[in-house]
């Protein structure tokens, strides 16, 4: 049977993820992601490059964190690292520093190495082969959640950049037990089912600079040219690139029309639940860029929060 037609998909998507969402409070403060390379910093300011060469100076927060792949104080950070931010007023206040930090995201291919291991992980078809380093004092954490250091299975991970490759440091989810190719099947999708889905949104660094946008696991692989489109365990509708998706984070209460720009079909392999505020249904249902995933509250070094989507 062929794909429905992309007016029928259009009906079918809007019964099954509604039109309706919580809006972010309205006392909430907007959040600002801001992303470069340090200039400077002292404890309480911040000078970045942006990837479109502008300098910003922005003042840094007296209750302000930093994570260069452990807690650091801001005035630690070193210059020339790259930073996401997480701004308040007007994106002038910082409250939240990243730097250099990574996500490492795939299906391994090789281990090698008795101490420091080197991994080739398959990170899809739009992603290629990346090889990262597990160092030995970060091992013991990642097999507690990974068990299955083997070929063919899933690898998630938050690391940092360094000298030209990445350093997977923490778990970003716990290891689902199947390999790759084996997703359970999703539930029937009905129409007329309650308003939303609700699973787990994460966060790739894959998309191009200062892009806000999601990367969704089921769309129709005539539209993508992605043979691995179309699968996940939560009960998706097919959706084709453009559409506008209306995310929120259910912990924070803030949401967005986020575009879906990208394939996730290796966001859809991933059967697991995010435990960030409480526990969510099985399945990653959306892959946002940093910048979405920052703005809508989210954490880059716990991975995940609790999601619905909707139509944007």
């Amino acid at each position: 049977m062929g794909y429905p037609s992309v007016e029928r998909r259009r009906v079918l998507a809007a019964a099954v993820l509604g039109r309706e969402s919580d809006p972010a409070p309205d006392n909430a403060d907007p959040l600002r992601a801001v992303a470069g390379e340090i200039l400077d910093v002292s404890p309480h300011l911040i000078i970045i490059e942006t990837p479109d060469g502008t300098e910003e100076r922005l003042v840094i927060a007296p209750w302000a964190t930093a994570w260069h792949g452990g807690d650091a104080a801001p005035t630690d950070l070193p210059v020339g690292a790259m930073v996401m931010m997480r701004a308040l007023r007007d994106g002038r206040v910082v409250e939240r520093i990243w730097a250099d930090a990574t996500r490492i995201t795939g299906m391994i291919l090789s281990i090698e190495g008795r101490r420091d291991l080197a991994v080739e992980l398959d990170c899809g078809p739009h992603r290629g082969h990346r090889t990262i380093t597990i160092p030995y004092r970060a091992s013991g954490r990642l097999q507690v959640r990974h068990p299955k250091f083997e070929p063919g299975y899933l690898f998630d991970a938050i690391g940092i950049r360094q000298d030209g490759g990445s350093l997977a440091l923490l778990p970003a989810t716990s290891q689902p037990p199947y390999l790759a190719r084996a997703v359970p099947s999703p539930p029937p999708v009905h129409a007329g089912m309650a308003a939303g889905i609700s699973g787990t949104a994460t966060w790739s660094d894959t998309f191009d600079e200062e892009e806000r946008g999601a990367a969704y696991p089921m769309l129709e692989r005539a539209d993508t040219g992605c043979a691995q489109a179309g699968v996940s365990c939560a009960g998706l509708p097919y959706l084709s690139v453009g559409s506008l998706l209306r995310v929120t984070n259910v912990c924070s209460k803030r949401a967005a029309d986020v575009p879906v720009v990208a394939c996730g079909c290796l966001a859809g392999r991933f059967c697991d639940r995010c435990v960030e505020c409480d526990t969510s249904p099985r399945g990653r249902i959306v892959e946002l860029s940093p910048f979405s995933y920052v703005e809508l509250g989210g954490d880059l070094v716990k991975g995940c929060f609790n999601a619905q989507i909707g139509l944007g």
